[in-house]
């Protein structure tokens, strides 16, 4: 078994249901676990890429999180991939917003950068963290 990812980001949504469809479909995560309410709504969700994972769950749930990220705003996301033209195909063929098109960057990586269904800003790049010298 791999190692859990010691960070993880975690984010609300108003509608979890359609953040997990664009993350996983025009994302390329993989949905790891979804655990959901009595009323339907996302209490917890895993979604992996690579060896990294996001969690999220729906906004009004009542948790101690939901209150504590009442009002939070978008946030932002990196997520390393290797073929930035094929991920940014894959966003744009399932109607991701794209707010910067694969851009060649003055320290060599190529990165793009796309808004979800709520306003958070994910951006896919060939930086990969950690391993500059």
């Amino acid at each position: 078994m791999a190692e859990a990812p010691h960070i993880c980001p975690t984010l609300t949504y108003d509608d979890a249901k359609a953040a997990i469809k664009l993350l996983t479909e025009g994302f390329g995560f993989t949905e790891t676990a979804v655990y959901e309410g009595e009323d339907g709504r996302v209490l917890h969700a895993e979604l992996s890429y690579g060896n990294g994972m996001v969690m999220l769950g729906s906004r009004g749930t009542g948790s101690e999180f939901d209150k504590l990220m009442a009002g939070a705003g978008p946030a932002g996301v990196f997520v390393h991939v290797d073929d930035v033209d094929e991920h940014h195909a894959r966003a744009v063929a399932h109607g991701a917003e794209i707010v910067m098109p694969p851009t060649d960057q003055e320290y060599g990586a190529r990165d793009y950068m796309a808004r979800d269904t709520e306003g958070n800003v994910w951006s896919f790049g060939t930086y990969a963290p950690g391993t500059a010298e």
